[in-house]
């Protein structure tokens, strides 16, 4: 004698109950699971909504009510599209400002510098919210490097500290690129390029270098160093002890930069807060942007941004840089 489900005589039902109850078991099966899943999505969901709020939250309220000192970080290449920018950078700056308990900012510098246009942006701000805000100073403090770029933006704080071992300067502006003129005839291409404008096709790697076209580039290089020449003089003043090299784009350690007047002293952010701001407490006021971005880009570049990246690669000479 056969029992169903529930224990009792199987042959005491016709076969339609057994089919009903394996039916509203796998039912409840499903109710059951289905239930978990929801439980599991909203645990999810909160736990996302805390995150968010934890990194939308002012940074001033992670803090004592004690004066403090803000930090923003200028770390990696100067470009519109890492966390280096002049948004973001501005973004953490205006947010230092704004803070009714930050004594200082500090602009935690390693870099080895970038666009001269993202970096002409920064500098610009620096010198506006000091204005702005007269009894705020601003410290750059370059760790392991503060080039090119990064000098223009450390240029405009009140005071740059380095370690000895730093590489500071490099005040300089470059363009790059290659040249095959021969490649293509012994490989026996053509090439083929139709403009409109004499001068559009200007540093193509496949045609000779044009004399006139040679001078209009470094003259623009020229403009662009004699605007980098002109911010570091205007925030390092008398300071600054000019030689013939200076401008030339060599670095220098941490130990020549101070003797040659491109920085003031050595410490670190924490140094620098605690010996001479005198408010040891650092609160982070970096902006990264979306977090959800960042964290992709931690993970990897987008095939989007793949794409772009190779097909800017392949262009034929890179914009000029302060690196």
């Amino acid at each position: 004698m056969t029992k169903d489900v529930w224990g009792r005589d199987d042959s005491a039902h016709p076969p339609e109950w057994a089919l009903l109850e394996k039916v509203l078991l796998a039912s409840l099966v499903e109710q059951r699971r289905a239930r978990r899943w929801s439980i599991f999505f909203k645990l999810l969901a909160v736990s996302l909504l805390i995150m968010l709020v934890v990194l939308f939250t002012p940074q001033e309220m992670h803090t004592s009510g004690t004066w403090h000192t803000g930090v923003v970080k200028v770390n990696g290449e100067i470009s519109a599209d890492t966390d280096a920018s002049a948004d973001n950078i501005i973004l953490g700056l205006d947010a230092a400002f704004e803070a009714p308990r930050c004594k200082a900012v500090i602009l935690s510098i390693n870099s080895p510098g970038g666009s001269p246009v993202q970096a002409d942006m920064i500098y610009r701000e620096i010198w506006r919210l000091r204005k702005l805000h007269p009894d705020r100073k601003v410290y750059a403090v370059i760790s392991d490097m503060g080039a090119s770029g990064a000098y223009y933006i450390a240029s405009a704080a009140n005071e740059i500290y380095v370690s000895p071992a730093s590489m500071v300067g490099s005040i300089g502006v470059i363009m790059g690129g290659f040249g095959f003129p021969d490649l293509l005839n012994k490989l026996g291409v053509e090439r083929r390029v139709l403009t409109a404008g004499q001068h559009k096709a200007i540093g193509d790697p496949f045609s000779p270098v044009k004399p006139d076209e040679k001078t209009y580039l470094l003259s623009m290089l020229e403009a662009v160093h004699q605007q980098f020449i002109a911010a570091v003089r205007q925030g390092r003043g008398a300071r600054l002890h000019e030689t013939p090299d200076i401008f030339s784009g060599l670095f220098w350690t941490g130990d020549q930069a101070v003797t040659l007047g491109l920085a003031d002293g050595f410490g670190s952010a924490h140094e620098v807060a605690r010996n001479i701001i005198h408010a040891p407490e650092l609160v982070d006021y970096s902006h990264e942007g979306n977090p959800l971005d960042h964290a992709f880009k931690k993970l990897g570049v987008s095939a989007t941004q793949g794409l772009f990246q190779g097909w800017q690669a392949s262009w034929h000479f890179t914009s000029p840089g302060l690196n």
